[in-house]
């Protein structure tokens, strides 16, 4: 029997600048064990996510992941554009904390409601590599706000972030200062990937970095590790 799986986020599930865990998680299970539905949306905050559940309600799976909050966390960090955020995201409140706990509470309660789903939230992946960082922080900060409303609700946690703070440990990584990503940046690395060839892991593998391309983005190393603790925490032990 066919798992169906709804995978809820931005652009980190879009995967047009990470590696694509859906793709890694589904080569994972048997062949027609599961079947995968992007919800990925780049930028998104948590806000913009509980605006676009219409979609995974009207034809509810039997598992439904939700990994938001990086743009969210981003914005808490000094250098962040958040007003050229908030008019391309369509913000009706500035970004904060409480504001992202609220939303992502409302978004479990709607598919709590709506659906029989199994629902599992991810924490964040880090950001950047200096686990002392204010960028690394923030994700941490996030990702407790994350457990929280997992706990609240009564769905799934799915340990992500501490996951990697695992393997940056082990990895002893070189400490790049964390850099805001761009739209030049960005525009950069769709260049360098689709124009030049070069893999996401050769961009990553040139700029010192373990787990992103761009202290946000996931190469192969980030992406398998999230698909490991989706497999591991939902579909593993409902086999």
């Amino acid at each position: 029997m066919t798992t169906r799986i709804a995978c809820l986020g931005d652009s980190l599930t879009r995967a047009q600048f990470s590696v694509d865990y859906l793709d890694l998680l589904g080569r994972r299970r048997p062949p027609g064990d599961v079947q995968l539905a992007r919800f990925g949306v780049n930028g998104d905050f948590a806000h913009n996510l509980l605006q676009r559940l219409d979609a995974v309600v009207t034809n509810p799976p039997d598992v439904i992941t939700v990994l938001i909050g990086t743009n969210d966390a981003r914005a808490s960090l000094a250098g962040y554009p958040v007003e050229q955020a908030m008019k391309r995201k369509q913000l009706p409140d500035r970004p904060s904390a409480g504001w992202f706990q609220q939303c992502l509470g409302a978004v479990v309660a709607r598919l709590r409601a709506e659906t029989d789903a199994t629902i599992g939230l991810l924490s964040l992946p880090v950001l950047g590599q200096q686990l002392d960082g204010a960028a690394a922080q923030a994700s941490q900060a996030y990702s407790r706000m994350i457990a929280e409303v997992a706990a609240t609700n009564e769905v799934a946690y799915l340990p992500l972030h501490e996951r990697q703070i695992e393997e940056l440990r082990q990895a002893d990584p070189p400490p790049i200062p964390y850099r805001e990503m761009t739209p030049a940046a960005a525009v950069g690395v769709l260049v360098q990937h689709t124009v030049l060839r070069r893999s996401l892991d050769t961009i990553s593998r040139r700029r010192g970095l373990v787990l992103t391309t761009d202290h946000i983005h996931q190469n192969s190393r980030g992406a398998t590790l999230i698909a490991e603790v989706i497999d591991a925490g939902l579909l593993t032990q409902s086999a």
